[in-house]
């Protein structure tokens, strides 16, 4: 640890000691945990506010509503001002930080106040695996829905928005047969499981996230007049009573940043910061796949300047195989009231650097409001000494903000009217539909005149084919002469009844095969 300088983002302290982030070692990620009222939130906010600073933009998960308080300076109770007294600390100079607001929902119907503009992705972008995850697809119907992508791609047919999809399942799901042999099997079981939860998906709000026009991530990259990063807030109180939908689009937003910014190695500062706020969501219940997708996007997003940092209650619900890539550590208080509690308490104690004059398996459990445990990366990139600290406050306001601020926010935003207005664009739903009216159209054609002397035809072919002689005669005039079981006057026996009925099924059959290719050939040359 060391004094605070223009390269490092000053986190917390104590009477004798300083944490601060380094900027240079930011993009190697990090975990802030501890259980809830710890003051997470505030070290977050200070976060934020330390990198808008350093002049880097942030994006982060509003989950319970008052980080917005960051877009208006600051303004401390009496309470807090006299905690901080007793802790040595003082209030820095009342700030206002510059922040885009967003909204999932924003333009859903009969939502009078958006909390922000509207954030939106296409079904291709989101692509299979993610909607697998989404959705809650078990294997099968995982891979009949990569089947779905597959055929649209081929198709040339755009999967946009909710509708598109839905039309594109409807449609490998009718036509099955046609696309199981190069494909692989389409069970109607499978395309009935997606198309419900679709129908989930759509009441929980995805019909408003997947349209038109899709986010631009240059839009959240941006910097002020004064050179200080932009703070994009998701607002996610009413995504979060949609897990699978918010873990999922923070994913997808992770994964964009990823796929789309260039390889640029270790930079003197983040060139995005990423807060993935309730981050047990993520990995609850993923499959394997998924699991070594993250594992993957967490370890090479640092290459491409991005920092991510991991925010949650309890450390154990980091894979190991991610929690390995995150070296920064901010640990808040944990109480040990549960065998799983006691198991984290333990297991963090032990991955974070040992400080000769702390127990910190028993000040994990001690820790107070607003307090830390702190081990971050030296200019090596090793983890330095865990100190117990007390977190900076915020130069901005603590707490949510008023309708009327939210407003003129969005008002004076630099994406203002950019994705208020949705699009649609011709796509699968629209080229299924004409397909399927056209069909329609050529069934109620009065092209059908030759089917009308379908009959007098069949029989003209049959006499000719009696007259012609060969085989097609022979059958055809030796069954004729069965069919007309003998003079009216002549008496039928069991025996010539079963195989005068049996002669006559055969001929039938026979008779309509002959047929079928014979009429086939002659109604084409016509």
């Amino acid at each position: 640890m060391s004094d605070s300088h223009s390269d490092q983002i000053l986190i917390a302290k104590n009477k004798t000691t300083e944490c601060a982030l380094r900027l240079d070692k930011a993009n190697r990620h990090g975990l802030i945990t501890g259980a809830t009222g710890t003051g997470k939130t505030v070290t977050l906010q200070t976060l934020a506010e330390g990198f808008s600073s350093a002049g880097v933009p942030v994006f982060m998960a509003d989950v319970k509503g008052d980080l917005a308080g960051l877009s208006q300076a600051g303004s401390p109770p009496a309470k807090l001002v006299a905690v901080l007294k007793e802790r040595g600390l003082t209030m820095s100079s009342p700030c206002a930080f510059p922040a885009t607001l967003w909204d999932v929902f924003a333009g859903s119907k009969g939502l009078a106040n958006p909390m922000g503009h509207p954030l939106r992705a296409t079904v291709s972008d989101l692509g299979p695996l993610l909607l697998a995850r989404m959705l809650n697809l078990n294997e099968t119907q995982a891979g009949v829905l990569q089947i779905v992508f597959k055929v649209a791609d081929n198709q040339g047919l755009l999967l946009l928005d909710m509708k598109d999809l839905r039309a594109m399942c409807q449609h490998v799901g009718d036509n099955a047969s046609d696309f199981t042999t190069q494909y692989g099997n389409v069970s109607a079981a499978s395309i009935g499981a997606i198309q419900r939860g679709l129908l989930q998906i759509e009441e929980q709000g995805g019909t408003q996230f997947f349209s038109e026009p899709m986010l631009n991530l240059a839009d959240m990259m941006q910097t002020d007049g004064s050179g200080k990063g932009i703070i994009n807030i998701l607002a996610a109180d009413k995504l979060m009573q949609a897990p699978r939908l918010y873990a999922t689009f923070l994913l997808w937003l992770l994964a964009e940043l990823y796929e789309t910014l260039p390889e640029v190695g270790d930079l003197d500062k983040p060139k995005f910061v990423f807060f993935f706020d309730e981050a047990h969501l993520l990995f609850t219940d993923a499959p394997k796949a998924l699991l070594e997708r993250i594992e993957l996007i967490v370890r090479l997003v640092r290459s491409k300047g991005v920092g991510v940092y991991f925010v949650t209650q309890n450390p154990l619900d980091i894979p190991d195989s991610v929690l390995a890539q995150l070296g920064n550590r901010i640990q808040h208080a944990l109480r040990a009231f549960t065998p799983r509690d006691q198991k984290a308490v333990k297991a963090t104690a032990e991955t974070m650097r040992q400080n000769p004059k702390l127990d910190i398996e028993t000040a994990i459990t001690e820790l107070a409001v607003g307090e830390a445990l702190i081990s971050l990366l030296d200019e090596k990139g090793r983890p330095s000494i865990t100190e117990r600290v007390f977190v900076i406050p915020p130069a901005s306001q603590i707490g949510a903000i008023t309708s009327e601020q939210r407003t003129a926010l969005m008002t004076s935003s630099i994406v203002a009217g950019v994705y208020e207005k949705t699009l649609d664009r011709e796509s699968a739903y629209e080229k299924l539909s004409g397909r399927a009216a056209a069909q329609m159209s050529e069934k109620e054609s009065p092209h059908a005149a030759p089917h009308a002397t379908e009959g007098a035809g069949s029989e003209a072919i049959a006499d000719k084919a009696s007259e012609g002689g060969g085989l097609l005669g022979s059958v055809v005039g030796g069954l004729g002469s069965i069919f007309g079981g003998g003079s009216k006057g002549s008496r039928v026996t069991p025996g010539e009844q079963i195989v005068k009925s049996a002669a006559s099924a055969i001929g039938r059959e026979l008779g309509r095969q002959v047929l079928r290719g014979v009429l086939g050939s002659i109604f084409k040359g016509r």
